[in-house]
């Protein structure tokens, strides 16, 4: 039976595409080596949208609007250029406000995309660049440490890591920051405080390794500008055992918080990266396992969401469980030394 994978690995081998919403250009080299935080491409974007209604300014039905057009959709156009135009003894001219190009035309309107934005694709983990995809972006292969999380607050950021918790259920308060931390990657357990969030960020933190936070807080997290992760989800729940160990014990190594929103369609996840020098290239991680006996795994779901413990066995046929489900199922020692039947739909193999 095949299991999805939620790695924690003290060294291996990810590569990553990094790709840009529309045709761009690169402008990161092959074989150079880059930060998180380096533009590896760009694209040319319209930063703003204006519809016009030609029906309305020239004081005809939207049929009869359409017949006067005089661009179409893909059309690029030049400030003051003629978009429809109506003749009469009275004639009538719609003209562009700004250089842009031409959408939508629809109903009697015009859709145009006007001014010039630079859209920056960062490369969001260190690495070297392995392959170029043309005019869309590039690979990145990095080497070392992968801590996967479970949510993140989209920001990217890089520091030197300082463990705050000295057991994986400790708690993170205010109180316990203070200027010398300032620029570090902070990794603590559970928070509820928002004062917490705010304090770290204002010093600022360079960002937050989180065992598991309130889900009142997601609004403030989305919008502080540092880098959030979580390694176990929502509610007062410990660092699993497996990232908390491997992340305290790489204390003042510099590290990568991209904290990704999730997307088990795509595989993105929120990912820690901490570069380890390697003489050879370690082995890529699986994206999938088959379930076997004393495998390390994780469970997703309530009421042993986040914990982790030992795949004992696969239990034979259908498992009634109390929701009144029959569903494939192991039975998982835990960390605590608990004995715990989880469906298989559950579980993730850790590796």
């Amino acid at each position: 039976m095949l299991a999805p994978v939620h790695h924690i690995l003290p060294l291996t081998t990810v590569r990553r595409e990094r790709a840009l919403p529309v045709p761009g250009r690169i402008t990161a080299r092959l074989d150079q080596k880059v930060t998180a935080l380096d533009i590896v491409a760009e694209a040319s974007l319209g930063s703003q949208h204006k519809l016009i209604d030609v029906a309305l300014l020239l004081g005809v039905r939207a049929e009869k609007a359409q017949e006067l057009m005089q661009v179409k959709a893909g059309d690029v156009v030049t400030a003051n250029q003629t978009l429809a135009a109506k003749s009469g003894l009275s004639p009538q001219i719609v003209r562009a406000p700004r250089d842009g190009r031409v959408l939508l035309v629809s109903s009697g309107q015009i859709l145009m995309e006007v001014g010039e934005g630079t859209f920056e694709l960062k490369a969001r983990l260190p690495g070297t660049v392995s392959r170029h995809i043309p005019e869309r972006g590039v690979e990145i292969t990095f080497s070392g440490t992968l801590v996967q999380g479970v949510w993140g607050n989209g920001r990217v950021d890089v520091g030197i890591l300082l463990p705050l918790l000295q057991s994986p259920a400790d708690a993170f308060t205010a109180s316990m920051l203070d200027v010398s931390m300032r620029g570090a990657v902070l990794l603590a357990g559970h928070c509820s405080e928002a004062a917490a969030l705010k304090t770290a960020a204002e010093l600022p933190a360079r960002g937050l390794i989180l065992g598991s936070m309130s889900a009142l807080l997601i609004p403030q997290a989305q919008q502080l500008q540092i880098p959030i992760l979580l390694t176990d989800g929502f509610g007062d729940r410990p660092m699993n055992a497996a990232a908390y160990k491997l992340l305290s014990t790489n204390e003042k190594r510099e590290t990568t918080v991209n904290a990704d929103t999730l997307d088990r369609q795509t595989g993105t996840h929120p990912e820690v990266y901490i570069p380890l020098p390697v003489t050879q290239e370690p082995p890529l991680p699986r994206a999938v396992e088959t379930f076997a006996p004393n495998q390390p795994v994780r469970i997703t779901r309530a009421p042993y969401a986040g914990q982790t413990g030992s795949l004992s066995k696969l239990l034979p046929g259908l498992t009634a469980f109390p929701s009144g489900l029959h569903l494939p199922a192991a039975e998982v020692r835990l960390e605590s030394g608990e004995k715990a039947v989880v469906p298989t739909a559950n579980l993730e193999v850790l590796g």
